[in-house]
């Protein structure tokens, strides 16, 4: 399906992952310009790209960039179980696998490549760059799972005994938590459009679901000083489901000679879409302003990779 607006064209289509599932897979180009760069989305636990993610889009592709998403397995508009993650090494190869793809098209050649990841699509994005530590630009990561609040995580005795349930009845829905979207989202009418989209998982997460962000957001946690890439970290004061002190330790441990910290008072979890207009208005702002200026500075990472397609081409 395809379809345009004055300044934005998209499109979407489905692929195959490498264990035979079939993935959504949708794109927002700006309409009157060469795209100043390549945006990758990767969408929140439960969320998915081309509904709750389309005003980001929409906002960045106006902007100038070429935005690209996929609805990871068990989520959104792809095969596998809804709300379910078999592994996050699959979730982190089936982005991987799909984002280089489109970096490797003969348009995209030497554009520069920036991930954004909302909650725990900034685990995602953090994930990516550690599979490729030198194949990204840089990511825009907004509340990223570093570390799920307290909050909204079960005791550490039930975490123990629900833990060794995930290898009996891994896709239960037994977990005890707050309902996110409650404590995520900070404007009621945003709150009733995810309730109501069919592509978003509601209800309790899956066992196997929650071992696996429990312990890949402790390995990020344990780890943070292995980030190399530029990055911008956004994250509100009252974040109630990702732990914004963790995103402070990121920005102080991570080794990145390029690295920034937004912080927004009174801005909960949701802080692409969740708030109102005009704190949403402060939060693209300085996304757009870090990616413009980095986007105008160019980037080692081209040059390199520039100069080697012209020894090649003298080798030959």
């Amino acid at each position: 399906m395809a379809s345009e607006t004055q300044d934005v064209s998209y499109e979407e289509e489905y692929v195959l992952n490498s264990r035979g599932l079939k993935l959504f897979t949708c794109q927002w180009l700006p309409t009157n310009q060469e795209p100043k760069g390549l945006i990758f989305i990767c969408h929140g636990y439960a969320m998915e790209c081309s509904i709750t993610m389309k005003s980001t889009a929409i906002r960045l592709a106006k902007a100038g960039f070429a935005i690209y998403g996929v609805d990871y397995e068990g989520h959104g508009k792809s095969d596998g179980l809804q709300g379910y993650i078999t592994s996050f090494d699959h979730v982190v190869d089936d982005c991987s696998n799909h984002f280089t793809s489109i970096s490797e098209r003969k348009q995209n050649k030497g554009k520069m490549r920036y991930l954004l990841g909302e909650s725990m699509g900034g685990a995602v994005a953090l994930l990516l760059h550690r599979k490729k530590p030198d194949y990204w630009d840089g990511a825009v990561l907004v509340a990223p799972m570093c570390k799920i609040a307290d909050d909204v995580k079960p005791n550490p005795i039930v975490v123990n005994i629900l833990t060794k349930l995930c290898n009996f009845i891994p896709t239960w829905k037994i977990i005890p938590t707050q309902d996110i979207i409650d404590v995520a989202f900070k404007v009621p009418e945003i709150r009733h459009q995810i309730r109501t989209n069919p592509y978003c998982y509601k209800g309790r997460p899956r066992l196997n679901t929650g071992h696996q962000l429990l312990k890949i957001s402790s390995d990020l946690e344990q780890r943070l000083e292995e980030v190399s890439f530029p990055f911008i970290i956004l994250h509100g004061e009252v974040d109630r489901v990702t732990d914004i002190s963790v995103s402070e330790q990121l920005y102080e441990k991570a080794s990145s000679w390029d690295k920034s910290l937004k912080t927004y008072p009174e801005m909960w979890h949701g802080l692409l879409y969740g708030e109102t207009l005009e704190n949403i208005d402060v939060v693209f702002a300085g996304i757009i302003a870090w990616l413009e200026e980095r986007c105008a500075l160019g980037n080692s990472r081209i040059e390199r990779q520039l100069k080697s397609e012209c020894d090649d081409q003298q080798a030959k």
